[in-house]
């Protein structure tokens, strides 16, 4: 039987393929169930036929700009190991500047509602949903999405996370009708279908990334419809795009929300406007 790589071969090549180190790392983690401390000291390990084989394929993928998240199966979120698949988009850093602003609600001005009622809007892995629950246990959470493969994704992490939400089937607020909640987020779709980005992207599911357009049709919809949907002193927080705070303020200004306000992203981007529901 023909001999494998050892580890230290395996990152000379990942070199070759243009993949970084770290992810690199990640994968033979993840193929040898060893943490990345473990691969340091043991880079003289060979590979068998078989790993050999995964890992080419990884690699390979890796190079091509799939994302890592979609190979290894996961992606950390909030203190929170999410699985995640190409049905859903892969959680960003960026996006727990909603989850954190959204905390800072519950233990502050939101305080006195008990239990408070929040609901996410496209929940796609359950990120958004699953963060609040787990760092605000005392929260009834609802999480939507339109796609029922984003669904099944959200319902697993909340069943090995053992985080009691409440997931169902919907276009925005369709499902709700009727209901009110003390706080409402959402990362919809908000990429123009015309940006250059886009085509980076092109692994995870376009319909999550852009409604086409402009970009802030989603964003739109949202806004319209969220003052039936929010109590008195309510919240709506939306994430959007880096060029986009100032049309989201004029939207949800426009929509009769007061103390509007923007909040930047841990690169000092504008990545976050909400206002009050009166």
């Amino acid at each position: 039987m023909s001999l494998g790589p050892t580890l230290a071969e395996v990152l000379q090549q990942a070199r070759a393929l243009g993949v970084d180190r770290l992810d690199t790392q990640m994968l033979l983690s993840t193929l040898l169930d060893r943490p990345r401390s473990w691969l340091l000291t043991h880079d003289d390990t060979v590979l068998s036929p078989e790993q050999t084989e995964r890992m080419s394929a990884w690699l390979a993928r890796r190079a091509a700009g799939e994302p890592l998240a979609y190979l290894v199966g996961e992606k950390e979120f909030h203190g929170l190991t999410l699985q995640v698949s190409p049905d859903v988009l892969v959680p960003r850093p960026d996006t727990e500047t909603l989850v954190d602003w959204g905390l800072e609600l519950l233990a502050g001005p939101l305080t006195p509602h008990t239990p408070p009622t929040v609901i996410d809007l496209g929940t796609g892995s359950g990120a958004i949903a699953l963060a609040v629950k787990h760092r605000h246990p005392a929260a009834l959470v609802t999480a939507l999405d339109a796609s029922v493969p984003a669904l099944a994704v959200a319902e697993a992490n909340a069943l090995r996370l053992q985080l009691d939400i409440s997931l169902l089937p919907s276009h925005w607020w369709q499902a709700v009708a009727g209901r009110r909640f003390h706080l409402a987020l959402s990362n919809p779709p908000y990429i123009a279908g015309n940006d250059v980005h886009l085509a980076a992207l092109h692994h995870e599911p376009r319909s999550a990334l852009t409604p086409e357009g402009d970009g802030l049709q989603c964003l739109r919809d949202i806004v319209r419809e969220a003052r039936a949907h929010l109590e008195p002193g309510g919240w709506l927080l939306l994430e959007h795009g880096y060029d986009q705070a100032d049309a989201v303020t004029e939207l949800l200004l426009a929509a009769g929300f007061s103390e509007v306000q923007t909040r930047t992203d841990l690169a000092g981007v504008p990545r976050c406007t909400g206002g009050c529901c009166v």
